[in-house]
């Protein structure tokens, strides 16, 4: 049972998708945004190709929960995905995702220079951990399990 993230950005979307225990998070790969429909075909292929469950597309919300004009584009991406696809696609809050990320690059000891470029999957990763930390997943195991016998 995997899962996957998505970070939407104005240039790049970062994806990544969870372990098949839904328990540990992956940076898996960043898309160059072209277009938003041809994004979200993208997107729902990755997730057919390795038997994504769920897609969780990241949200940033303003300071009291409210939606934002990125918030909004994520909204019509999901929208977009939802059409190429089956999977469930699910909003989570990514307030301080790129921090977060930014944040594990310093721990990792990646110096100054290298830390400059993208860190879209990163970002997702920090996204689709969240969400995996937050929920108990042994029910949803369990019946996604029953209906592969």
């Amino acid at each position: 049972m995997r899962i996957m993230a998505v970070d939407p950005g104005d240039k790049r979307i970062g994806l990544a998708i969870s372990d098949l225990s839904a328990t540990i998070a992956n940076p898996f790969r960043v898309l160059v945004h072209r277009q938003r429909e041809k994004d979200a075909e993208s997107i729902a292929l990755f997730a057919s190709e390795n038997d994504v469950v769920l897609i969780i597309v990241g949200q940033a919300l303003d300071s009291e929960g409210a939606a934002t004009p990125s918030s909004r584009k994520a909204e019509r991406l999901a929208a977009a995905i939802e059409h190429f696809t089956d999977v469930p696609v699910k909003f989570w809050d990514e307030s301080g995702s790129t921090v977060a990320a930014r944040q594990a690059r310093i721990e990792m000891g990646v110096t100054r220079k290298k830390r400059s470029g993208h860190m879209d999957d990163l970002a997702a990763t920090v996204i689709l951990q969240s969400f995996l930390d937050s929920f108990d997943f042994r029910q949803i195991r369990e019946s996604y399990m029953k209906g592969k016998d």
